[in-house]
This record gives C-alpha cells, sequence and structure tokens, in this order.
C-alpha cells in the first residue's frame, strides 16, 4: 500500500473558546488513513497576546508563517461572529497565499456566515469524513 500524504493544516480558532478547536483536532487525530501536521498555535502554546495592541502587528507576522506552508485552511465558521477581527485576518492570509479555505459548520449550526461561505471552497458540516474529504478534495 503507498504511503498517505500528510496534509498540512491551519486551523482558525480563538483560544477564548477553543473546544470546537480541540474536538476537530481529535476528529482528524482519530480519522481513518489520514494524516496531518497542525500549524495552527494552541492556547497552551501561544505566540502572543492577541488582545495587546502592541502584539498584534507581530501575531499577523507570526499567522503569516503559521499560514504559508499549509496545503490547507479550516475556518471554524461558528466562531466568526464573535472573533472576526483574527479570523478575518486569517481568511485575508490565506488568500494573499491562494491557500484554499474549507469552512466547518458547527454542530446544529444552519448558518453561516458570508465572510466565510464566499471564500470557502466548501462549506461542510461537524463529520469527520466530510471534513476529511474536503481537506483531500481541496489541498494544494
Amino acid at each position: 500500500m503507498p504511503e498517505l500524504k500528510t496534509y498540512d493544516l491551519f486551523i482558525s480558532h480563538a483560544w477564548k473558546y477553543n473546544e470546537d478547536y480541540y474536538r476537530l483536532v481529535d476528529m482528524l487525530n482519530n480519522a481513518p488513513n489520514f494524516k496531518w501536521r497542525n500549524y495552527s498555535v494552541p492556547e497552551h502554546d501561544p505566540v502572543l497576546d492577541p488582545d495587546d495592541p502592541d502584539d498584534q502587528e507581530t501575531l499577523i507576522k507570526e499567522l503569516k508563517e503559521q499560514i504559508r506552508p499549509v496545503n490547507c485552511v479550516l475556518i471554524l465558521s461558528g466562531m466568526y461572529v464573535a472573533h472576526s477581527f483574527w479570523i478575518q485576518k486569517e481568511i485575508d492570509i490565506s488568500l494573499e497565499y491562494d491557500k484554499p479555505i474549507i469552512g466547518i459548520k458547527p454542530w446544529g449550526q444552519e448558518r453561516v456566515p458570508k465572510a466565510v461561505s464566499d471564500v470557502a471552497k466548501e462549506i461542510v458540516g461537524w463529520n469527520t469524513s466530510s471534513i476529511v474529504e474536503a481537506i483531500r478534495k481541496y489541498s494544494i
């Protein structure tokens, strides 16, 4: 059997509301026949304080370095409204580097913010196989 491709992914998330982030990481880690590397920075390993204006420019540079090498960007669209400034920055950086964006609808949510639906290659539900299939389909 040929070796599996390893997908380099950035997962957009907010540290203050990171339950969905960690649940998605677990889903991807447990997906059958799927290998990936996480280029996002989780709360337990922060780069800088996103609420500190002095750190914001540096944080944007760090985000660019995290997103530049990835195959695909995953946006947890349920957090967009509460954290639109940073998620929009991540979207803008992804577009700047021509990275495919996959929007993920949180469980039970019907709507996806327009800022996400306008740029996403696909919007998928909270389902491991749908997420992995979209990653495989759109990753560069």
